[in-house]
């Protein structure tokens, strides 16, 4: 809410309620429309994740299929193109570790996932192309590693990811920027319990051909976006100047490490070189959408390492995330190593830019309304300031 409050306030005084604008950015008048549009993309997060009076926060009437069916309704007559991956062996060929976790779900109808796919084109020559996937768990138990002694309530809002992704994509609906290019990924799945469902210790061969252990299937966020990301690294090696992005409330430990009111962003190693991280937290400042920066070390990709010969990398150990050491950076490093990207690294021949955010923090309280996280952060840095 104090970023929402903050903003209103910068609408009634236009740009001079500003204490450290960003660089380049037009007089008043065009500063608070480009505002208010940044605003109604963040709006557009309240209307996944929850609001106060509306059905959105149930996790039965905004299941996937109902998410799909919103966003299609949204897009309709707009820039941004959408499609609809609903196909149960469609999701098992070409995301099997998401459709690891939806196994249980969808012997419910009404709970099957749904990968929502989104792209935007802005006019002219293209100078930029991101590449978002966002974390949609329209709820989740914890899977078999159940989430028990009440920790289970709030689960509604573990897709305020993907709503962020939706939320930038109306963003750029409003503003339609030039020279910009923009895929998302929605990765709509519930985490539920039952007799088929995903257990610790089941090997799963990620998209980029890697065998995985299971090692918490609460941990089932990076389950649902790595195959997403691995197929956003196939079309980037295609793609003008692209960077990757995972977006997620993913760890307990962002919490524990930074507070409440903060998102973190870390950078892979050709991120890290373009400086991508700390031009965030600096664009990020003038809207009120804080970030702290973390690193990525040679400790969390070791600790992902298969620890038998069964297994290439381990999806996580079976404590939470809170209790891990380095319990949010680990996650990063998963989703570089199962996703393929660690062969894009600064010593190859195609380096390809990427950075994990986790808005477990930022995300907004429960009960409480979300903040819509990290979307002011992105339209500030790359479309309110001149690229």
């Amino acid at each position: 809410m104090m970023m929402f409050e903050g903003l209103l306030m910068l609408l009634r005084k236009g740009s001079r309620g500003i204490a450290a604008s960003p660089a380049g950015l037009s007089p008043a008048s065009s500063y608070e429309r480009s505002t208010l549009a940044a605003v109604l993309g963040a709006l557009q997060v309240l209307y996944l994740a929850g609001m106060p009076g509306h059905w959105w926060s149930d996790p039965e009437r905004m299941a996937a299929p109902r998410v799909a069916e919103y966003v299609q309704e949204l897009f309709k007559n707009t820039p941004v193109e959408v499609s609809v991956v609903s196909n149960l062996k469609a999701l098992e060929k070409e995301y099997p570790c998401l459709a690891a976790v939806n196994r249980c779900a969808s012997g419910v109808p009404r709970h099957q996932a749904r990968v929502i796919k989104l792209q935007y084109c802005g006019d002219g020559a293209i100078k930029n192309t991101l590449m978002l996937v966002g974390k949609g768990i329209t709820y989740d138990t914890g899977g078999a590693d159940i989430k028990a002694g009440g920790i289970m309530a709030g689960m509604h809002r573990d897709k305020c990811g993907a709503a962020a992704v939706a939320g930038f994509f109306q963003v750029l609906v409003t503003l339609k920027p030039k020279h910009l290019k923009v895929f998302g990924a929605m990765a709509m799945v519930r985490n539920s319990v039952g007799s088929d469902c995903y257990v610790a210790d089941e090997l799963v061969v990620s998209r980029a051909g890697r065998r995985v252990r299971v090692g918490n299937t609460d941990a089932e966020g990076r389950m649902v976006m790595v195959d997403l990301l691995c197929e956003m690294k196939e079309k980037a090696i295609n793609e003008k100047c692209p960077h990757l992005f995972t977006i997620a409330t993913l760890t307990g430990h962002a919490i524990r490490a930074v507070g409440t009111n903060y998102s973190i962003i870390m950078d892979n190693g050709p991120a890290h070189h373009l400086g991508n991280a700390h031009q965030w937290q600096k664009a990020s400042e003038g809207l009120g959408d804080m970030f702290e920066v973390s690193t990525i070390r040679r400790e969390d990709y070791e600790f992902h390492h298969g620890k038998s010969e069964y297994e290439e990398i381990l999806q996580s150990n079976n404590l939470p995330s809170s209790g891990t050491p380095r319990g949010h950076q680990t996650p990063a490093a998963f989703l570089i190593m199962a996703s393929g990207l660690d062969k894009h690294g600064v010593d190859s021949d195609k380096p390809l830019p990427y950075s994990h955010i986790d808005i477990a923090g930022s995300s907004g309280p429960f009960p409480g309304v979300p903040t819509g996280a990290p979307i002011l952060a992105m339209a500030s840095l790359y479309i309110l300031r001149p690229q």
